[in-house]
């Protein structure tokens, strides 16, 4: 695996959830971005983000790691959840936050 495929990896493995997306949380530089960011800012959980347009890199490769060709991509637990569409029904149904919850609390009791 190349180092940028392996950086990845250490992203996703080592943070309950990320997501993938163009820009920030906070300055969103897509609408796909932002509405997948809103959604899992409302579960009330901490969640990391890495910025796509910042790493040419990860943008590049990214599409490769989990065989996903878009942004924004969410990492729940280790596993790819999808992109937006995916991320906003989980919320809209009320999964999203149980998922969070139970990534986090999973991490949080391999960590101590």
């Amino acid at each position: 695996m190349d180092e940028v495929l392996e950086r990845i990896k250490q992203q996703v493995e080592s943070n309950p959830v990320v997501i993938y997306m163009k820009g920030t949380p906070e300055m969103p530089r897509c609408g796909f971005s932002q509405r997948a960011s809103q959604a899992l800012a409302a579960t009330e959980f901490p969640f990391a983000y890495v910025n796509v347009l910042e790493d040419p890199e990860i943008f590049d490769s990214l599409p490769r790691y989990a065989d996903w060709p878009t942004f924004p991509q969410i990492y729940i637990g280790g596993e790819l959840v999808g992109g937006c569409d995916i991320t906003v029904e989980l919320y809209q149904n009320g999964e999203l936050k149980q998922l969070v919850e139970t990534a986090i609390a999973k991490h949080e009791s391999q960590s101590a």
